[in-house]
């Protein structure tokens, strides 16, 4: 082992982790404030029992030797996952690194479905759909599954991470169906600083998200920590071209996005091209995200905060363009049609079709399995006070002028301790 290699992955592991509270604000600030919480706590909340479900089975089912298909339990519950080499690091630190996707991934979901989603219900939905999704998911590209076996690039999750949560929010917004005020009244941000500190702690987190995946302090490493600084920024640069063109002027909520745009097309390239290329890389991909976000909003989708056009599109796009742009010159290894390699670029779009296939289907049987055993959404009534007080007894702000006056018993809105309910 090599303690270059653990210190930065130790620091790597740390970035990641920042990435999902990261999250939190920039889902957080883009609801009303009625929902901030519940939102926010969306994305906190899957530090906790997706990691236990990591640990105990996800894991195993991810790394451990099995099937083209999946792992085995071999690695159940840690079992045999200590200090031995994982490569040049320690075992258990490779599968807390894991872990650290498997949450974000879990959290990423969140975003088409804030505002109507019952708690209780989503934490039950998080744990199954890391289990029998997203590691098998995992297994098939990082695992020694049968996608690794056909040569898909993945450096660091285009495919697993953003087309995997991107379908699952797809099929997730279909099945809950949208907010009672969707396309009948303006649901606007509430905290538009709240959304663009998420952006920054996103892209903060990020180099330790696709530099760290190199899973040493290397030049591949290096590589991939400059296309992480690159590629989201030729990203901003074109989203603001085109906000200006269009429109006249840049929103910030538009700037944030184009960030995390930026951020989710050279993921799965970013150890694999060179600079000039995430430039082009990031440019291309602020294309298809932005207008797919114009597009959703005359659609009846409520993907409430656009999982699907930023990460779906996004991983997508960049998922397949690395396969354009792939050259061992860079890399040492893959090569893809810059490279000579021009058949890359099917190999990729199969995985993205396959992973998003899987992942909607997977979905789908998920959230009806648990919406046979308790209701996905909330009743209408209490959408329109909050998910906040009704589902968590708090609230992001106290000091509103309006007040909904609530008996101690009525368990509609509050628990029993709060007898004033501010909307």
């Amino acid at each position: 082992m090599n303690n270059a290699d653990i210190s930065w992955m130790l620091v790597s592991t740390a970035l990641v982790l920042l990435m999902t509270p990261a999250l939190g604000f920039f889902y957080g600030g883009m609801v009303r404030s009625k929902n901030a919480l519940n939102t926010m706590m969306m994305s906190f909340v899957a530090l906790g029992p997706v990691a236990v479900a990591w640990a105990l089975l996800g894991y195993s089912l991810a790394f451990a030797p099995g099937v083209p298909l999946i792992g085995s339990f071999a690695f159940a519950g840690l079992h045999g996952v200590g200090m031995e080499a994982q490569g040049s690091i320690p075992h258990l630190l490779f599968m807390a690194f894991q872990g650290t996707f498997a949450i974000v991934t879990a959290a990423l979901i969140s975003g088409a479905v804030v505002e109507r989603f019952r708690f209780h219900a989503y934490l039950v939905f998080i744990v199954a759909w890391v289990l029998l999704v997203y590691a098998p998911v995992a297994h098939w590209v990082w695992g020694g599954g049968f996608l690794a076996g056909l040569g898909a690039l993945d450096f660091a999750g285009g495919a697993v991470v953003h087309v995997n949560a991107a379908s699952a929010a797809l099929v997730a917004a279909v099945v809950v169906g949208p907010r009672k005020d969707y396309g009948r009244h303006a649901i606007l941000p509430h905290n538009v600083p709240f959304t663009m500190l998420g952006a920054g702690l996103l892209w903060f987190g990020w180099f330790g998200f696709n530099a760290g995946s190199a899973l040493a302090a290397s030049p591949t490493g290096a590589l991939a920590f400059a296309n992480t600084m690159l590629a989201p920024a030729a990203t901003l640069a074109t989203w603001t071209t085109i906000d200006l063109v269009r429109g006249g002027r840049v929103t910030a909520i538009g700037a944030a996005t184009a960030i995390v745009v930026g951020l989710v097309v050279v993921t799965p390239a970013a150890g694999y091209i060179g600079p000039a290329s995430a430039l082009a890389l990031g440019a291309i991909g602020a294309f298809p995200s932005y207008f797919a976000l114009i597009y959703r909003a005359k659609t009846k989708l409520d993907d409430s905060l656009d999982v699907v056009a930023a990460h779906g599109l996004g991983g997508a796009t960049g998922a397949i363009l690395t396969g354009v742009f792939a050259q061992a010159a860079w890399s040492g290894s893959a090569n893809g049609l810059l490279g000579g390699h021009p058949s890359q670029v099917l190999v990729q779009l199969l995985s993205v079709l396959l992973v998003g296939a899987y992942s909607a289907a997977g979905t789908f049987v998920i959230l009806k399995a648990v919406g046979a055993v308790m209701p996905l959404r909330i009743s209408k009534r209490v959408e329109g006070v909050g998910l906040d007080v009704t589902e968590h007894g708090e609230e992001a702000y106290t000091g509103g002028d309006g007040a909904i006056l609530v008996s101690p018993g009525d368990r509609t809105y509050a628990p029993a301790a709060i007898d004033v309910v501010r909307v």
